[in-house]
């Protein structure tokens, strides 16, 4: 009798309280602005436990309501939104942009051709992660030369006040003089120019927000399912198609992504075409191609962390365009050039 009454299901209404109370904490989270992009390695994390649970037995939805209740606020935003009765695809895209819509794409992939989820999610949470790595690596090696850049286009305006500490009317100068309000006006565009170019620079030289073999990943997922390659391909079509758009805010409305650098176009382009070698390999040699697809996204993603490396180390030399072009003009037009005014106007009135 004990023991029935320990199993015994829970009343309707403690599961609807339980839920709203989730949906309540998932609308708290957009309201505060919580549902921003996660980082790659907190959406790992939650993949990975996800995974974990699942292979243990528990449903889906479970797994996601455990999670939730842990304190996972993607998790919480997941249970509102499958309690608003969206499917867990997009209820799993529904929890941020960044890497959610590739988890939701990967979700969608194994429950159309019946792939093993956990396992699926398992092979996601270690592309992720070396997603992360590869990120952290190009964000370390931007520090320096970035923040030296930053330290540098402000020098012009320290020209200006060593100039004022020594003793010269700099100040006057810039202000009073025809001269030196078009050394003024000519200093203030270059410095706006060189901290536009830098930060183009820069923002190129970043890590793009794809995942490096995702589109492997994706068809190996699929092929786990037993379907053919022209199924998986289609199947993994139209998961990606559906996950392009950013997933709509708490108020129902997309937010535009950011332009994605060049070079994120030219991995997607080789990617691709990987791919397609790949699978015409496993067909020539009519061996399974899902080892071989996933062994591709690997080296996919170790080709992308070499990229990212090499593009920080051509930043270094690029960052000095900026620097000799604009900045050290900007220095003189700004400092050096309203210290000889103001000496030669002050020769001036003293003849």
């Amino acid at each position: 009798m004990g023991r029935r009454a320990m199993t015994r299901p829970q009343p309707a209404s403690d599961r609807s309280g339980r839920f709203g109370g989730l949906a309540s904490r998932g609308r708290l989270l957009r309201r505060r602005g919580q549902s921003a992009p996660s980082p790659a390695a907190d959406v790992a994390a939650t993949v990975l436990r996800l995974a974990v649970l699942l292979q243990a037995g528990v449903s889906p939805a479970r797994a996601w309501q455990h999670l939730a209740d842990a304190g996972d606020p993607s998790a919480a935003l997941v249970v509102s939104s499958i309690d608003a009765g969206m499917p867990l695809p997009a209820a799993v895209a529904a929890a941020g942009p960044g890497a959610w819509p590739d988890v939701a794409a990967a979700c969608q992939v194994a429950l159309v051709v019946g792939a093993p989820l956990a396992e699926c999610l398992r092979g996601l949470a270690v592309a992720l992660r070396d997603a992360h790595e590869a990120a952290d690596d190009v964000r370390v090696a931007l520090a320096e030369p970035a923040g030296t850049a930053r330290l540098m286009s402000w020098l012009p305006l320290v020209a200006v006040g060593l100039g004022a500490a020594l003793g010269f009317d700099t100040f006057g100068t810039l202000f009073t003089n025809p001269l030196g309000l078009a050394c003024l006006a000519g200093g203030a565009i270059l410095m706006v120019v060189a901290q536009r170019w830098t930060s183009r620079l820069v923002r190129g030289a970043h890590a793009s927000d794809d995942i490096p073999g995702l589109e492997a990943e994706l068809i190996a997922i699929a092929l786990t399912g037993g379907v053919s390659i022209d199924r998986a391909r289609s199947v993994v079509r139209d998961a990606r198609a559906s996950r392009a758009a950013r997933p709509p805010t708490a108020e129902g409305v997309g937010v535009g992504l950011a332009p994605a650098p060049r070079h994120a176009d030219a991995a997607r382009e080789a990617g691709s075409y990987d791919v397609d070698a790949v699978l015409a390999l496993s067909r020539t040699a009519g061996v399974p191609a899902v080892e071989l697809l996933r062994a591709s996204a690997s080296h996919e993603r170790h080709r992308a962390r070499i990229d990212g490396r090499l593009r920080v180390a051509r930043l270094s030399s690029r960052l000095l365009l900026p620097l000799g072009v604009c900045t050290l003009p900007a220095f003189l037009l700004l400092g050096v050039a309203p210290m000889m005014l103001s000496v030669m106007s002050t020769m001036s009135v003293s003849l």
